[in-house]
């Protein structure tokens, strides 16, 4: 009892340290915590995983630690024997923030491929290639420019670009984890196809059977299969 930690609130009884508790509400809070963007956050976790991760799991959530690229997230547990209570909802991207993520994805790996260390792109280039996938016959080309552009600030929050000059991004490592190569692949195959229009509302939807089923590159709920991307996790209302 000695070893316990001051009360840091009137009838704490807590057992971890203030800046251990802060780095479990970030992860709850957060869809990703980024080494990159917050160093001393991520030495904290790294340095009290075991303590987090049973935190965690306490809840039914996963912690997912990718050490080569410096990011951490969670991940809803989900069981067919036992009886988990879901705590975070999954939302998946929509329509422009996809097809933003599937020009960045492809960006990113054209580089990488090439040997180069980073990914740029122009906001120009994302809006222009983003809008060829929509109703040729939509008028309101006002209005899906404000879609993209609203999609490329929400991914530019999250840390997938950063900007490092007004409309010039840097492409992070977080994209290989948002948009795994494989549902790349899938993605970039259904935009190739005749019937590939994106519809005035929605994401976008697979024309045929042999289509990918879940359209909409997922977020933060983790990585439901091998490297997928973590699917949108907030805490259910």
């Amino acid at each position: 009892m000695e070893d316990d930690p001051a009360e840091l609130f009137a009838g704490d009884s807590g057992t971890l340290d203030a800046d251990v508790r802060r780095v479990l509400v970030r992860l709850l809070q957060r869809r990703f915590l980024l080494a990159e963007r917050n160093p001393a956050q991520w030495r904290t976790l790294l340095a009290h995983q075991q303590v987090i991760e049973s935190r965690l799991h306490d809840l039914f959530v996963h912690l997912v630690v990718d050490h080569d690229r410096g990011i951490a997230y969670k991940r809803q547990v989900r069981s067919a024997e036992l009886d988990v209570p879901v705590l975070l909802r999954d939302e998946p991207y929509s329509r422009a923030e996809t097809l933003v993520l599937v020009h960045l994805r492809t960006v990113f790996q054209r580089e990488r491929g090439a040997g180069e260390s980073s990914a740029r792109v122009d906001v120009e280039e994302l809006e222009q290639t983003a809008l060829t996938y929509y109703d040729p016959d939509d008028t309101n080309v006002a209005s899906r420019q404000r879609e993209i552009r609203g999609a490329v600030a929400r991914l530019a929050k999250e840390g997938v670009i950063e900007e490092e000059s007004e409309g010039r991004y840097r492409v992070t490592a977080l994209v290989e984890i948002v948009l795994s190569n494989e549902r790349l692949t899938e993605l970039r195959a259904w935009l190739r196809s005749p019937a590939a229009t994106v519809p005035q509302d929605g994401t976008p939807e697979p024309a045929d059977e042999d289509a990918p089923d879940d359209h909409a590159a997922p977020q933060d709920d983790a990585a439901p299969q091998d490297d997928a991307a973590p699917q949108d996790e907030e805490p259910a209302r």
